[in-house]
This record gives structure tokens, sequence and C-alpha cells, in this order.
């Protein structure tokens, strides 16, 4: 697939680097030649400086014959204006865009439409962080949540803890503890190292696990590995910005919500917007505001600023002032790793989140949906597939029959509006919607090829 990116920022060059690996065709256009030559001397591709939206730039990149463009520029306006100019000019197939701008996405269904804004699909980084952040706030005690299947189907880390009824047992001993439901266990990471689950593993305390089960089992589960924390109540939120103030929002009808934003004109428009939240004008860093605040009685801390060192000391000291939980906003990836399961609980990248979005655009096959896992190596996929036993790797046979790549597990598959958990003898039918945990990102060529269905097949 031949594919334009514009902008070799964190996203463009991330998105560049997991694209190129999987035999793509890969133009990457920015103004920045300092981006584009780290790019080049890594990866096998093409870079043009320039304006991302001229159209001669577009068609010396090669929009004329490109299959996508793909705009994360820092600018809303660039990516809308040559997504405009790809479609106009050059008729370029398919045209996805980052979008940040609420006022953008408030009216997403007017403006991006063929005859006005041509762009086929809208990356909203700061809704993906809000929705991540809550589906958290839902579920205590989980790690990363994502939805596959029309949200039927849910994959879940958590951490194992004594006091688990699984916790010290086999991983077979899950179907005796809970016979009326299904769920699948399909990764383990043990003090940093990826152990592939089989029936006889046994579940250790501190354990990163990984489960796949239908969406209302989420607790039931979860209640196998740890004990249940009680719902988050009480929320404070660091940052006023487009994700803190959405979060607020979502949060206010449901939870006591307290908001911290440093900008005194900020913070009193965010009063007025907010009917329930309560808006303080200061600064995190504030021990005396954070006493006052009762930050002992704090079920979760939220720093949601664009400074990540200051999201980061905020989070550490709150810890050490009492507040059960902390969670941070991280624009460096390289931060991420460093800084979760220690003091810190979890951290979130609106870079990650828009990558794992853009996937499940960018993929070959019918690729519904992708999800980074915590640590950036992993990734989960709900895939089509199509076919028949003539023209397909994967229809009519037992998932034991597949030849899945080391380290892919199917976890579950959606068959109209059921969620079925996969096991060996399931066989797979024409439309299924099957979701599978991949421990290496690697390994996506290869389960791209394997659903692929072609008349050629023997």
């Amino acid at each position: 697939m031949k594919i334009i990116i514009l902008g070799a920022g964190q996203v463009g060059g991330t998105l560049a680097e997991n694209l190129v690996s999987e035999d793509n065709d890969i133009t990457v256009i920015d103004n920045n030649q300092e981006r584009l030559t780290t790019l080049q001397d890594k990866f096998d591709l093409r870079a043009i400086l320039g304006n991302a939206s001229s159209p001669r730039v577009l068609r010396e990149a090669g929009a004329a014959d490109a299959d996508m463009l793909v705009a994360v520029t820092s600018s809303d306006e660039t990516n809308m204006v040559a997504s405009q100019i790809a479609y106009t000019l050059f008729g370029t197939p398919s045209k996805i865009a980052r979008i940040r701008e609420n006022e953008y996405i408030r009216e997403k269904d007017k403006l991006f439409q063929p005859d006005i804004i041509p762009i086929d699909h809208i990356i909203a980084p700061e809704k993906l962080v809000i929705d991540d952040i809550a589906r958290l706030i839902d579920y205590p005690g989980a790690l990363q949540i994502a939805h596959f299947g029309d949200e039927k189907i849910s994959l879940v880390a958590v951490k194992a803890y004594y006091g688990g009824p699984l916790v010290g047992y086999a991983i077979s001993a899950l179907k005796e503890h809970l016979p009326h439901l299904d769920a699948r266990i399909v990764s383990i990471t043990r003090q940093e190292r990826y152990i592939r689950p089989q029936a006889s593993t046994i579940i250790e305390a501190g354990d990163e696990v990984v489960f796949i089960c239908a969406t209302p089992y989420i607790r039931a589960v979860m209640s196998e590995l740890q004990r249940l924390e009680r719902p988050y109540r009480r929320v404070m939120i660091i940052g006023g910005g487009n994700i803190g103030a959405g979060l607020a929002k979502y949060l206010e009808d449901r939870c006591r919500v307290k908001l911290i934003e440093r900008n005194p004109q900020r913070a009193e428009q965010l009063a007025e917007k907010l009917s329930k939240t309560m808006v303080f004008a200061g600064d995190a860093s504030d021990q005396s505001l954070l006493f006052e605040e009762h930050i002992e009685n704090i079920d979760v801390f939220i720093a949601l600023t664009s400074d990540d060192e200051a999201n980061i000391m905020a989070a550490l000291l709150a810890k050490r002032l009492g507040a059960a939980k902390a969670m941070v906003l991280i624009q460096r990836i390289a931060y991420l790793n460093l800084i979760q399961g220690g003091t810190i609980d979890i951290g979130f990248s609106p870079q990650q989140a828009t990558i794992s979005a853009l996937l499940g655009h960018v993929r070959k096959g019918d690729v519904r949906n992708v999800v980074t896992l915590r640590k950036g190596n992993a990734e989960a996929i709900e895939i089509v597939a199509h076919g028949d036993k003539e023209t397909s790797y994967v229809v009519g046979r037992k998932i034991a029959d597949l030849k899945l790549p080391s380290g892919c597990t199917i976890g579950a598959i959606l068959r109209g509006e059921n969620a079925i958990i996969a096991s060996n003898h399931l066989v797979i039918e024409d439309n299924d919607h099957v979701v599978l945990f991949l421990n290496d990102k690697k390994q996506v060529p290869e389960i791209e090829k394997l659903f692929q269905p072609t008349p050629f097949f023997i």
C-alpha cells in the first residue's frame, strides 16, 4: 500500500515505524529537516521537506497514485486543507486526519462530508484519552480496558494480588471458579518477561494478566485476580485543558470532582461550564492547597496538563500526601514505561491512543480495531474473516488447525450478536469478527496474510 504521512512528529514518526515494517511504500512530509533525516536514517522510507498542504509538495510525494493520506501535523487546519487538496486535485481514495480542536469535533457530522471537507476518518486524540480514562474509572483496579465487537467483547489488563481466588492456582481453575461464564487469559507478564499462558500455568501475585471476556463479565473475572476495589467517588483532576474539562464533564454526574487549573481566567471559564465540578485556580504542587482539599480522601488523582514533568511530580506528591491512586498524562512515549507500575499507577499517552486508532484504518485486510497494549510492543486486533474453506486459510477451520505465529492467541469471536470465547475446537465462519492478541507487533503481516481471502488459494 502506498501511504503518504503528513507530519514527522511523535505520531507521524511512530506510525511510519509501524507501517514501514509491514511492506508498505511510505512517504513522509514535514517542514522540519532534522525530523525527516532522523526517520530516513532509521527506516526505509521517502522523506520530502515542505508544506504538507502544498499542491506541489503533495504532487511530488505521489498523491496522484497514493492509496491513503494520513494527516497528523500539529495543525488541524493544515490537516483539513491537505485532505481537501488530495481529494480535489489527486483523487486520493482514503484520507485520515487528526483533529484536536473541540469546535471542529462538535460539528464533524456537518463539516466532514465528501462535498464539504472530504475526510474519511477523523482521529480525535483528546476524546480517545477521555474514553480510556473513563473506562478505568468505571472499573477500578484495571490497568487497561479495550472494547471490541461493538463493545460486546473486552480485553482487560490487571495486576494479580494476594486475595484473588485464582492467585496461586493454575489457569484451568478459572473455569471451576466461574462455571457459568467464559473468559480466556491471553497474556501474563511476570517481572518484565512475557509468559504464554497454558492451562497449567500458575498465576502468581504481581503478575500482569491480560484476559478477554464478554463485557458484562469484566468485574467477575477481575475478582478472581484481586479483591475488587470500591468504586471511585472522589476524583481530583489537574489541568483544565480539553482533556481535563471533558473528563470532568463526563464524571461530574457520578463522582465528586475537584479540578485545579493554574490559569485564573481558564479556571473562571470552567467554573461557569461545569455545573457540579468544584474548580480551583491554583498550582497542584502547592501542598497547602492539596491539604485544604483533603488530598488524603481522594480516590484517584489525575494529572492532565501538557507538561509531562509537572504531571509526574504532582502525581508523586499527591500519592505521598495520601491519594489512593494516581494517573498521569504523558506526551513522551519514552516516559510511559518508566513511570507505570511504581508509585504512579497508570500513564496515558495521546500519541499511543492516536497510533492505535490510526492502525485500525491502515492495516491490510478487514481490520476493524487495533489496540496497543501498555508496554507498546503487544497488540490486540479485531479482524473480520471472509470467504469459505476454498478461498480462506481460516474460514471453515478449527482454531487448533490454524497456522498462527508464535505468541499469537485468538481470544474471542463476535458472531452476529453473540460473543464467543475462543477454544481449540471452535470453527471460524465467514464474517466472524476475530479478536487476536499478538505479543509482538512484528507478527501483524503474518496475521493479515492469513486472513486475506484469495481466489488462488490451494
